[in-house]
């Protein structure tokens, strides 16, 4: 798929280095078509990292992508160069009057705080509720889909005992939708949290359609309104060596976390983490912007 991006955006060398096709700008404008307008609202603290996990994560179909990255005026994090934020991304106050074709929210470390307390929650609802008009297909990422789930159907998230971490097994439940199409029957999936949302709490709202489910993870997968808004509560996008970059990081601090389940080798954090999720996680973006994006959103909004 060809995305476009800044021509001087740090993720289109390394995607390019991968072999992942990015047009900038200057070759966009001399294409007649329309690209599908998708935004991205950025909320991880490693937001460059997050930038290539994604945009590698929606390159597999011939559709052409613009792509808005967007984040948050009330809160500034101090993991991204400012300079990086005032060159590549706008805030919501930028976008308010725009209509997009997707929008993507991503997760963020703030899910042990309740959703009130977030710094930047005012702003965030706010998104949520501009994205009912003028968004095609909103689809939540992790920490993102638990507080989509509670803006727009007041499902709490729950504390776990320990962090969830690891790669799990999960189950296909539903294959009438288009959203897991060329799904195996079982797969694989990354997750990395301290909190989840109960299934009997999404069971009890008959617009929400559990798509897949794991019986060590919980709830993976879930749809609403034909698609236009979708709840991912795992990390499909993460590279190889995300979990091992957390796990690491937390011994340094000496928090002593358990290590991640199923991801090693032998259990061995000093072996390479094998890659076992890849496929599902592209077909699922390609999906998305297939099923719920391209062939819903009108040609002119």
């Amino acid at each position: 798929m060809p995305i476009k991006v800044q021509n001087d955006l740090p993720a289109k060398k390394v995607l390019i280095d991968e072999n992942i096709f990015v047009m900038d700008e200057n070759r966009a404008t001399t294409q007649d078509i329309r690209p599908l307008k998708i935004a991205i609202l950025n909320l991880m603290p490693l937001k460059e990292d997050t930038e290539v996990q994604l945009l590698r994560s929606l390159s597999n179909t011939p559709l052409q992508i613009d792509i808005t990255f967007l984040t948050t005026a009330s809160y500034v994090g101090k993991n991204t160069a400012k300079s990086h934020l005032d060159q590549f991304y706008v805030t919501y106050d930028d976008v308010k009057t725009k209509w997009f074709d997707g929008l993507i929210i991503t997760g963020a470390p703030v899910e042990t705080m309740p959703f009130e307390e977030v710094g930047y929650w005012k702003e965030l609802s706010d998104i949520m509720e501009w994205s009912k008009t003028h968004v095609t297909s909103t689809l939540h990422i992790c920490w993102g889909a638990q507080a989509g789930l509670y803006y727009h159907y007041g499902i709490e998230k729950v504390p776990l005992e320990k962090k969830l971490s690891g790669l799990f097994w999960h189950k296909v439940r539903n294959r009438r939708e288009p959203l897991v199409r060329g799904f195996d029957d079982e797969f694989w999936m990354p997750h990395s949290r301290y909190t989840t949302v109960r299934r009997e709490d999404i069971a009890a709202h008959p617009e929400l359609t559990i798509m897949a489910e794991s019986e060590e993870a919980g709830v993976f997968l879930i749809m609403a309104k034909d698609g236009r808004q979708i709840f991912v509560m795992g990390h499909p996008e993460y590279d190889r060596v995300t979990l091992d970059k957390e796990y690491k990081r937390d011994v340094s601090k000496g928090l002593s976390p358990e290590m991640p389940k199923n991801y090693y080798p032998d259990d061995d954090p000093q072996r390479r983490p094998l890659l076992l999720w890849r496929a599902h996680a592209n077909t699922l973006y390609t999906n998305w912007l297939d099923y719920y994006v391209y062939q819903i959103t009108p040609y002119e909004w």
